[in-house]
């Protein structure tokens, strides 16, 4: 899974929201620095690039994309954790980001709130969370060929899940539930770009969890195929550019 998502989704999906990330780190000039959820590591290596003075460590709670991802960006250094319990010091670092993670926290305002504890006072957060699939080319055109191939029962993950806390007033809500004064969360609207639908297509249902849901319905290989080709027929053939719009909220821990 981490091989198809970095190569397929990586570059597409998350590479042109990993440059926004790492511009607004730059502006707080931190010299510790911790990623959760970082996934194989496509903002870290942004990161890595935009402070090469500071230290990045990088976690997510998959060992496997922690593997993935250190081979990708050995300058940061990795280790697997949950965000809901890190296993880290109180006050150790100037800034927590979180590249389209947070959605998967299963408790949002505690994993935020972990955060804090390991932040300095006065340390700054930066998290991205996606907007509804509507908004964003790629997933409204899986989401549409999901329901064209499995018309009886379509898999809801990517609606429910990485689009599902798209409300940018309860991100906000949740941020200063966490302890975090200074709260803004602005939407951010980037284009993407893929060699094709069909790559795309392979990512979205080799790389990710939607992955264990098409196995349960049928054949994946076959399934993704002709998700394929009806994101073929949506996108067109080709390169395939998309507009993409997420949340991304700004905070101050608190005290």
């Amino acid at each position: 899974m981490p091989e198809a998502y970095d190569r397929h989704l990586g570059p597409a999906v998350f590479a042109p929201f990993a440059s926004d990330l790492a511009a607004r780190a730059t502006a707080y000039a931190p010299r510790r620095v911790l990623e959760l959820a970082a996934g194989t590591g496509v903002a870290t290596g942004a990161l890595v690039t935009a402070l090469p003075g500071a230290e990045l460590t990088a976690t997510d709670v998959n060992p496997a994309m922690v593997a993935h991802g250190s081979r990708r960006v050995p300058a940061a250094r990795w280790q697997a954790a949950d965000a809901l319990d890190l296993p880290l010091a109180d006050e150790s670092f100037d800034l927590v980001v979180c590249q389209f993670g947070v959605m998967f926290f299963p408790d949002k305002v505690a994993g935020l709130r972990e955060a804090a504890r390991v932040l300095a006072r006065g340390g700054r957060l930066v998290v991205s969370t996606w907007a509804e699939a509507g908004r964003h080319a790629f997933a409204a055109a899986l989401i549409g060929a999901l329901e064209q191939v499995l018309p009886a029962d379509p898999p809801t993950f990517v609606a429910r899940v990485p689009h599902g806390y798209a409300d940018p007033d309860r991100l906000a809500a949740d941020v200063r539930a966490a302890g975090y004064d200074d709260v803004v969360v602005e939407p951010v609207t980037l284009t993407g770009t893929a060699p094709s639908a069909a790559g795309l297509a392979t990512g979205f249902c080799t790389g990710t969890p939607l992955r264990a849901t098409l196995e349960q319905r049928g054949r994946l290989e076959d399934l993704t195929q002709a998700v394929a080709e009806e994101m073929t027929t949506r996108l067109g053939p080709g390169t395939v550019t998309g507009a993409m719009t997420a949340h991304v909220a700004t905070a101050t821990r608190a005290g």
